[in-house]
């Protein structure tokens, strides 16, 4: 039995969700989000609760079971709360602001980086060395600021480039005379 799998997904106030056989939608304050859940999984949505359960007894269920319940999760967890992953940037003259729809970053190139700001997410720097991306799609999130952290990633010698907030970056010793 998963371990995961077996423990309801609490729905908290202000979110609605809607079971309609394989889809499950869930609103919130912060926006929408759908799933459409694989035949092999069932979801119902008991006592304010969305329970998953294996529909049959075959290794893909057992597999997918706490893989759905999770990404069900994070749908409530995302329209009600949002999610938040805050970039640093080290180096000299690294820099970065949001102009209109786009973050502009300066990180060593002869150019200046233009990262278009997608729908659905919002990015702040509230100083010129930190970006935080937010939004309601824990996904989407993730993938912004891995394409963002894409553009220059932290070196090991000194440490210049776009990291996040929780990552150390392991430093080597440069060459000696």
């Amino acid at each position: 039995m998963s371990r995961i799998g077996k423990h309801p997904v609490p729905v908290p106030a202000g979110v609605d969700v809607n079971v309609n056989g394989q889809l499950v939608t869930a609103k919130g304050k912060l926006g929408s989000l759908s799933l459409t859940l694989i035949d092999d999984i069932t979801a119902s949505l008991e006592d304010g609760k969305v329970v998953v359960k294996p529909a049959n007894d075959s290794k893909r269920a057992r597999t997918m079971w706490a893989t759905s319940r999770t990404l069900i999760n994070n749908m409530v967890t995302g329209v009600s709360t949002g999610y938040t992953i805050n970039l640093e940037i080290n180096g000299v003259g690294y820099r970065a602001a949001v102009q209109g729809k786009e973050l502009v970053m300066q990180l060593g190139f002869s150019h200046d980086v233009k990262y278009p700001i997608p729908e659905g997410i919002n990015i702040k720097c509230d100083k010129p060395t930190s970006i935080s991306v937010s939004g309601y799609d824990k996904h989407k999130v993730g993938q912004v600021a891995a394409e963002i952290r894409g553009w220059k990633k932290p070196e090991p010698y000194k440490g210049k480039g776009i990291k996040y907030e929780t990552e150390t970056v392991l430093r080597k010793e440069g060459k000696k005379k």
